[in-house]
């Protein structure tokens, strides 16, 4: 240590080892030596001593300028820190983290508020151990933290548990003492008037909170409140922007849905102008649905097919007629061809795992024209029906009035009747004309009912027509069915 032989060497020393950012100590150790080695007079000294003083003062101002510098610049690296983050969950770490930094404590928690439930939630922790703790609710105006979220206000306890201040409850002393908590600092989350949570710094051990660490803190907080609130914004438009694109695909979906329904729909509809039978249709349909289509009528039997015939299921049919709606089997989909309440028919779809709600549309609108097809083909029939009925009715009666007109309307329906023909009578007990007429109509050139009975102008030997025809009428009818036959005649 160098001597001091005089007040101006005294008082150089002094300067020199405050700007060398000595510790008090050492400045404290310059007046003591001067007054060891009695170089000095009382009134030297006394200068001497005040000058130390002084010296000791500017070593803390400096001091506590130096540490308000470092913690303004960890709160500017903080609240830029905050900044660049954009995740909820990441900022109210990041916010912790670096709370107990800056305030070098035990632990740092963060409370979000329920507004709803008039609650504060423990949401984020750094530094706890305790798994009751970190699940820690508390009600407005419960504990420090839930005073804090009510008021708006910081709070500090150098020794929560005898701290009358705040209202006990039996659930938040127990996790703070499960977690070992003594000294608590409790600063508002807040947005303007609008309280976002509470942040907590806290000490396993007494400590006395300063105003300046009050002050931090809040500072902290607010930066933290507005990353915060920028980061639920922007994880609200995040999920506003993905909820907009998912209905956008939704109706782009949609929309193309629907405008190739109405292309097969025009498809369907110009098939069914233009002639098209059965099969035209279930080859359409098979093509816009990319499956298999199988066309069966009211009796199950089979009416046409894009390819392989695939199986009916009766349960699937019945339930399809029931709901009114396609349904699916293990392996098809099931729609009933219906006109009001009759059923005409159905449609089997096989190749497709699964419909979308589309496509199933557009299956059962395929059902609805196959509907329309066949009521075209009942109405076509009847038609004929009534147009042979009445051919075969004039021949009957009155085959001399015109003969030439009835060879003409012969040749019209595709019959000539200047070719000789056998003349039959077919009679089944109990039986319906009508269905003895249908089953009928492949052996005959002409048939339909006269005089109460089915009458058929068909080629061939008489006897060996009304055998084949009884045997057949017999089997379709499931009655025994009499058959008379005369001719040929020609004429």
């Amino acid at each position: 240590m160098t001597a001091v032989t005089a007040p101006t060497d005294a008082l150089r020393r002094l300067l020199d080892l405050l700007a060398s950012g000595a510790s008090s100590e050492q400045l404290a150790h310059v007046v003591v030596a001067a007054r060891a080695e009695g170089a000095l007079g009382a009134a030297d000294l006394g200068a001497l001593a005040s000058a130390g003083e002084l010296a000791l003062r500017i070593r803390e101002t400096l001091e506590e300028h130096r540490r308000r510098e470092a913690q303004l610049g960890a709160l500017f690296d903080t609240a830029s820190e905050l900044a660049a983050l954009s995740d909820p969950d990441t900022v109210l770490r990041s916010i912790v983290r670096r709370a107990r930094a800056l305030l070098n404590v035990d632990v740092s928690y963060l409370s979000l508020n329920d507004e709803a439930e008039n609650k504060t939630y423990v949401r984020v922790s750094d530094g706890s151990v305790s798994a009751e703790f970190q699940q820690i609710v508390l009600g407005m105006g419960e504990g420090l933290g839930g005073l804090v979220a009510q008021t708006a206000r910081p709070y500090a306890t150098a020794d929560y548990f005898h701290d009358d201040r705040f209202k006990h409850t039996r659930h938040i002393d127990s996790g703070v003492q499960d977690e070992g908590l003594t000294a608590i600092l409790g600063v508002p989350l807040a947005i303007g008037p609008k309280v976002l949570g509470v942040l907590f710094a806290s000490d396993r051990g007494s400590r006395e909170f300063s105003a300046d660490e009050v002050a931090l803190l809040s500072s902290l907080a607010d930066h933290a409140a507005i990353a915060l609130d920028s980061a639920n914004l922007l994880d609200q438009t995040r999920r506003a922007v993905a909820e907009l694109n998912e209905a956008n695909a939704t109706i782009r979906a949609h929309t193309e849905a629907m405008e190739r329904a109405q292309d097969a729909h025009d498809r369907l509809t110009d098939l069914v102008l233009r002639g098209g039978d059965l099969p035209d249709v279930a080859a359409a349909v098979a093509g816009v649905l990319h499956g298999d289509l199988t066309v069966y009528d009211a009796d199950r039997t089979l009416l046409a097919s894009s390819a392989e015939p695939a199986a009916l299921d009766p349960d699937a049919l019945f339930a399809a007629r029931a709901a009114g709606r396609a349904v699916s089997t293990k392996d098809t989909w099931v729609c009933a061809v219906q006109a009001g309440p009759e059923l005409l028919g159905s449609l089997v779809l096989a190749g497709r795992d699964g419909l979308t709600d589309p496509d199933r549309r557009l299956f059962e609108r395929a059902g609805v024209v196959t509907a329309l097809l066949l009521m075209l083909r009942r109405s076509v029939v009847r038609a004929e029906d009534e147009v042979r009925g009445e051919l075969l009715t004039d021949l009957l009666t009155a085959p001399d009035r015109n003969p030439r007109a009835l060879l003409a309307r012969g040749r019209r329906l595709g019959i000539d009747l200047s070719a000789p023909h056998a003349v039959l009578v077919a009679h089944a007990d109990g039986g319906s004309r009508r269905r003895v007429a249908s089953a009928a109509a492949r052996h005959a050139t002409l048939v339909g009912v006269h005089a109460e009975e089915v009458v058929l102008l068909g080629a061939g030997d008489p006897d060996e027509l009304a055998r084949r025809v009884a045997a057949d009428l017999g089997a379709a009818t499931g009655r025994p069915v009499t058959v008379g036959a005369a001719g040929p005649a020609s004429g």
